[in-house]
C-alpha cells in the first residue's frame, strides 16, 4: 500500500515549493508593473502607490514565503527552507522601505526622481542617505542570492533560474538607484521570473498530485553536488554533539549564517560613513534579524541548545546596536551620543557571552570556532569606551570580516545539509569532546546521571544572557545625561522584554514545570523599568503617573517573591537570580519615590549580571553533554507530593540524542539481545550479525514465517566499498545514487559479505542468492551501525499488522520480548522503505518489489538517469 491508516510519508505532503515559487514570482510581477509604469511615463509612483505595494510585498513576498521555508523545514527540505525565509526577508525589507518612502513623500503629484527600489522619488522628501542605505542592502542579497542560485543547481533545473533571474534582478534594482535605464532592464528580468516560477508551481502542483515528475525541471541536478569535493572522513567527526541532534527538521545553521552575512554588510557600509541615517537600515536589520530568531527556534525544535543560544544572541546583538544607531542619527547625534556612551556598559556582557560560545564549541568544527571567535572580536569592536574617531572604523573592519566568515560558512552549511556530507571544508574539531569535559574540571565524579533540577533545560541559556544584557545596560548614574537615557532604551527593551517574550515562548512549547512564568513576569519588569527609568523624562511623567508605578513596583515586589518560592523548587542559581531581582525591585520601588541609593542598585545589577553569565555557561555546557558537569545546585524544596508509579518499562528505553544510549544499545546488541531502533522510515527490530541466534529470535519475537528473509543495515556506501563486492558500475552507480535513504537493494549474495561483517549470520540473513541492503538515511542509526558493524534488521510489529512509527508503539506492542529500545520520538515516515530488485540490473532492468515511503516513479527516474550517464 502507498500509505498506512494513520497518513501518508514525506514524500506524499503538499509542496510548499508552490508556494515559496509565487511568491517569488508575484512579488516580482508586483515590482515589475511599476518599473515599467514609471520608464513609460516618467512619473514616479505617488505615495498611496507605493504603500500599497509596500504592503502587497509585505503579505506575499514575506508572509506567504516564510509560512513556505517554515513548512520546508518541516520537511526537512534545507534549500528550500534557507532560501524562502532568506527572499522572505528581502520581499518584507522591500515592502517596508517602499511604506517608507509614501509615507515621507511630501506630494504624491510632485514630480521627484529618487531611485528606490524599484521607484523614483524627490531627495528632497526623504533622508539625503535613502539611495546609500537601499544599495547597501541589496548587494549582500545579491551575493547571497547567487550562491542559492548556484547550490540549487545541485538539486533541480528550475530554482537555479528562478534564483539567478533574482540575483540579476538585484544588480540592477542597485543600479537603477543612480541609473533609470537599469529599471528597465530590471523588469524584463522581474517577467523571466514570474515565468520560471509559474512553470516550477505547476510542475510541484502536478508532481504532488500524480506523485511523479510530469514536467521536466525537478528530480534531476544541474550538476551532482558530490562534484563540489569529496568527503572528508576526517572530518565526518567535526559535528561531534550535532550528530546525536534530531533530524526530523532542516537544519537551520545555513539560515542562520545567511542572516549573519546581511546585517554586518549593512553595518558596515553605514560605519565607513557610505550612508549617514539608519532609519532605512534600521528596518532591513530589524526583519533580517527575525530570519535568525527562526533559526534559533528550528534549533530548538532540533534540540540542539547551542544554536538556539547562539542565533537569539545574535539577534539580540544585531537588534540592540541597530536601534542604538539609529537613536544616534535621528534623535541624539554623534557628538552629543559620544558623551552618553562613555557610561554605557552593556556591551560588556555580549563580549562576555561571545567568549562562552566560543568555549562551549571548541569540541565542535573549526568553521564554528572561527566564526564565534570572529563575533568575539566584533562585540570587542562595540565597547562603549573607545574613542568615537576609531569606533566606527575598527567596528565597520570587524563588520567586514564577519559577513566574509558568514557568507563561506552559509556556502558550506547549505551544501553539506543538501548533500549530507562533508564537501565543503569545515576543519576538524580544534578540541576533542574528552579534552573539554577534562578541562571543565573534576567533573566524572558528578555524572549521577541528572539528578532533579540538575540539567538545565533548553531555553534556559538564553534566558539568562537576555537578562544579563538588560541588567548590565541598565546600570546608571544618579545624573545621567540625556543622551544615555536615550540610547540605553534598545540596551534594556530589546533583551529585556522583546527576546526574552520569545524565551517564554519556547518555554511554555517545552512544557517545563513554572517555565514560562518567571521570563514572562520579567518581560514586564524590564519593559516598565525602561519606560520609567530611561524615556521616562522624554515621556514626561507626572507626579501621579509616578505614583501609579510606585504601585506598580510594589506589585512587582509580591510577585516576585511567589517566584522565589517557584525558583526553590529548581536550582540554587535560579534562586540565587530571583533573590536578587527582589533587591533590584526594591531599589526601583526607591526609585519612583526619588530616593534610590546608585551605589546599592549598581552593585545589585553587577551580581545580577555575573549570575546571568554564569547561568549561561553552565546551561549550555550541561545540556550539550546531558551531564552536570557545572553544578547549579540542588532544589531547595523537594516535591514530597507522592506521585503514581510511572508504570516501568518493560525493557531499558534510553534515549538516541545522547552518546549513552547508543552505547547501551549497541552492547545490548553485542550481548545477542534484539532491540527497537529508529530508521529514516519506520522503527525497526535490529540484532547483530555477529549473533545469528539473535537473528533467530526476531522469527519468534515478531511471528515472522520463515521463508521471508531478514534484510541488512549498514552506516555508508563507502561500508560497502570496502568489502569490494564484484558489482558491476552501473549497480554501484544507482546505489550511490538511491543511498542513503528510504530505498533498499536487493543485490546478488557472495563471499564479500564475510569481509563486510556479516560472517557468522551469512545463512541467517537474506536467501541463498541474493541479500537486501539498506543504508538509511538517519544519523543515528549510521552512528550505530559503525559501532555494531551490520545489523539485521526488520520493521518493529508483528507480522500483519502496522508499522512501528514511534518508540512507544514499539515498546508497548513487542517490549516485553526485546532487551531495549532506543528512543528517538516520532519516526519521520509512517511507512518502510521501497524495495528494489537489482539481481537484473545489468541486464538493463529492474523491478520494484515493494513500494514505500519513495515513490516507484522516483525509483525509475533515478535509473533512467542512472543507464544514460553510463553510456
Amino acid at each position: 500500500l502507498m500509505a498506512s491508516v494513520n497518513g501518508f510519508p514525506a514524500s506524499f505532503y503538499s509542496e510548499p515549493g508552490v508556494l515559496g515559487l509565487l511568491a517569488n514570482g508575484i512579488s516580482a510581477f508586483l515590482v515589475l508593473l511599476q518599473n515599467f509604469q514609471t520608464a513609460r511615463t516618467g512619473i514616479p509612483a505617488p505615495a498611496v502607490a507605493n504603500i500599497l505595494a509596500g504592503v502587497h510585498l509585505i503579505l506575499i513576498g514575506g508572509v506567504c514565503q516564510m509560512i513556505a521555508g517554515l513548512l520546508s523545514f518541516r520537511k526537512y527540505d534545507h534549500l528550500s527552507g534557507t532560501s524562502f525565509i532568506g527572499y522572505a526577508a528581502l520581499w518584507g525589507s522591500y515592502g517596508a522601505t517602499r511604506i517608507f518612502l509614501g509615507a515621507n513623500q511630501n506630494n504624491p503629484n510632485t514630480n521627484v526622481t529618487l531611485y528606490l527600489n524599484f521607484t523614483l522619488a524627490n531627495e528632497t522628501s526623504i533622508p539625503s542617505s535613502f539611495k546609500e542605505s537601499a544599495i547597501a542592502g541589496l548587494v549582500p542579497y545579491i551575493l547571497l542570492s547567487f550562491l542559492l542560485a548556484f547550490c540549487s543547481a545541485t538539486v533541480n533545473y528550475i530554482m537555479p533560474f528562478v534564483f539567478g533571474f533574482i540575483t540579476l534582478t538585484l544588480v540592477f534594482e542597485a543600479v537603477g538607484l543612480v541609473a533609470g535605464w537599469a529599471l528597465v532592464v530590471s523588469g524584463v528580468l522581474e517577467l523571466l521570473i514570474l515565468l520560471f516560477a509559474i512553470y516550477g508551481s505547476i510542475a510541484l502542483l502536478i508532481k504532488g498530485v500524480s506523485q511523479r515528475y510530469v514536467l521536466k525541471g525537478f528530480g534531476n541536478p544541474v550538476f551532482n553536488v558530490l562534484l563540489l569535493g569529496t568527503t572528508n572522513s576526517g572530518s565526518s567527526q567535526s559535528l561531534g554533539q550535532e550528530k546525536k541532534k534530531n533530524t526530523k527538521y532542516a537544519e537551520p545553521m545555513a539560515l542562520g549564517f545567511f542572516c549573519d552575512t546581511v546585517s554586518p554588510f549593512i553595518f558596515a557600509f553605514y560605519s565607513f560613513g557610505y550612508f549617514l541615517s539608519m532609519t532605512v537600515g534600521a528596518i532591513w536589520i530589524s526583519i533580517n534579524s527575525a530570519g535568525l530568531l527562526l533559526s534559533s527556534y528550528y534549533a530548538y525544535l532540533r534540540q540542539d541548545n547551542y544554536h538556539v543560544t547562539k542565533f537569539g544572541l545574535h539577534c539580540t546583538f544585531w537588534l540592540v546596536k541597530t536601534w542604538e544607531e539609529y537613536v544616534i542619527s535621528m534623535v541624539t547625534g554623534r557628538t552629543e551620543a559620544a558623551v552618553g556612551k562613555q557610561a554605557m556598559v552593556g556591551d560588556w556582557f555580549f563580549l562576555a557571552a561571545a567568549l562562552v560560545l566560543c568555549f562551549v564549541s571548541l569540541n565542535m568544527d573549526t568553521l564554528e570556532v572561527v566564526h564565534n571567535a570572529f563575533f568575539f572580536l566584533l562585540t570587542i569592536s562595540t565597547i562603549s569606551q573607545i574613542p568615537l574617531d576609531g569606533y566606527y572604523m575598527f567596528f565597520g573592519v570587524m563588520c567586514s570580516l564577519f559577513t566574509a566568515v558568514s557568507l563561506y560558512g552559509t556556502f558550506a552549511r547549505l551544501i553539506n545539509s543538501i548533500a549530507e556530507k562533508f564537501l565543503i571544508p569545515v576543519g576538524p574539531q580544534p578540541v576533542s569532546t574528552d579534552q573539554l569535559k577534562s578541562g571543565l574540571g573534576c567533573l566524572w565524579k558528578s555524572q549521577q546521571d541528572k539528578p532533579h533540577g540538575n540539567i538545565t533545560q533548553l531555553p534556559d541559556a538564553l534566558f539568562y544572557l537576555t537578562n544579563g544584557v538588560a541588567a548590565l545596560s541598565a546600570i546608571q548614574s544618579s545624573q545621567p545625561y540625556n543622551s544615555f537615557l536615550d540610547l540605553t532604551v534598545p540596551w534594556v527593551l530589546i533583551p529585556g522584554a522583546i527576546i526574552q517574550g520569545y524565551v517564554s515562548r519556547l518555554q511554555i512549547q517545552g512544557g517545563q514545570r513554572f517555565g514560562c512564568i518567571i521570563p514572562s513576569f520579567y518581560v514586564a519588569i524590564w519593559a516598565t523599568w525602561t519606560w520609567f527609568r530611561f524615556a521616562g523624562y522624554r515621556l514626561q511623567i507626572s507626579t501621579e503617573l509616578a505614583s501609579g508605578f510606585t504601585v506598580g513596583a510594589v506589585s512587582f515586589l509580591l510577585i516576585n517573591v511567589f517566584l522565589m518560592l517557584v525558583a526553590a523548587y529548581g536550582n540554587l542559581v535560579l534562586l540565587a537570580l530571583t533573590t536578587i531581582m527582589e533587591v533590584m525591585l526594591v531599589c526601583f520601588l526607591l526609585s519612583t519615590l526619588d530616593r534610590l541609593p546608585y551605589q546599592l542598585e549598581i552593585a545589585m545589577l553587577s551580581i545580577f549580571a555575573i549570575i546571568c553569565l554564569y547561568g549561561t555557561l553552565a546551561s549550555l555546557v550541561n545540556c550539550i553533554f546531558s551531564k552536570t558537569l557545572l553544578p547549579v545546585g540542588p532544589a531547595l524544596i523537594k516535591n514530597n507530593i507522592k506521585k503514581e508509579a510511572a508504570p516501568t518499562a518493560p525493557c531499558p528505553v534510553p534515549i538516541s540524542r545522547g552518546t549513552s544510549g547508543l552505547l547501551q544499545i549497541a552492547k545490548l546488541l553485542e550481548n545477542n539481545g534484539v532491540c527497537g531502533i529508529p530508521t529514516d522510515t519506520v522503527y525497526a527490530l535490529a540484532a547483530s550479525c555477529k549473533n545469528p541466534t539473535a537473528i533467530e529470535k526476531i522469527y519468534n519475537i515478531k511471528d515472522r514465517p520463515l521463508e521471508k528473509p531478514i534484510c541488512i543495515c549498514i552506516s555508508s556506501v563507502e561500508q560497502l566499498v570496502a568489502a569490494k563486492p564484484p558489482f558491476s558500475p552501473l549497480l554501484w552507480e544507482f546505489m550511490r545514487n538511491v543511498y542513503p535513504g528510504g530505498i533498499s537493494c536487493i543485490v546478488p549474495k557472495g563471499d564479500w559479505l564475510f569481509k563486510l561483517g556479516v560472517g557468522p549470520a551469512y545463512d541467517r540473513v537474506g536467501t541463498k542468492e541474493s541479500i537486501m541492503i539498506r543504508v538509511p538515511d538517519h544519523t543515528v542509526t549510521a552512528h550505530l551501525c559503525t559501532i555494531t558493524g551490520p545489523l539485521a534488521i526488520t520493521s518493529a510489529n508483528p507480522s500483519g499488522e502496522s508499522d512501528s512509527t514511534h518508540h512507544d508503539m514499539v515498546v508497548n506492542r513487542l517490549g516485553s520480548k526485546l532487551q531495549g529500545v532506543l528512543c528517538d520520538g516520532e519516526s519521520n515516515e509512517v511507512v518502510a522503505s521501497t524495495v528494489v530488485n537489482c539481481l537484473k540490473i545489468d541486464e538493463g532492468t529492474i523491478s520494484i518489489v515493494r513500494e514505500g515511503c519513495v515513490p516507484a516513479a522516483k525509483i525509475w527516474q533515478i535509473f533512467e538517469m542512472v543507464k544514460n550517464s553510463m553510456l
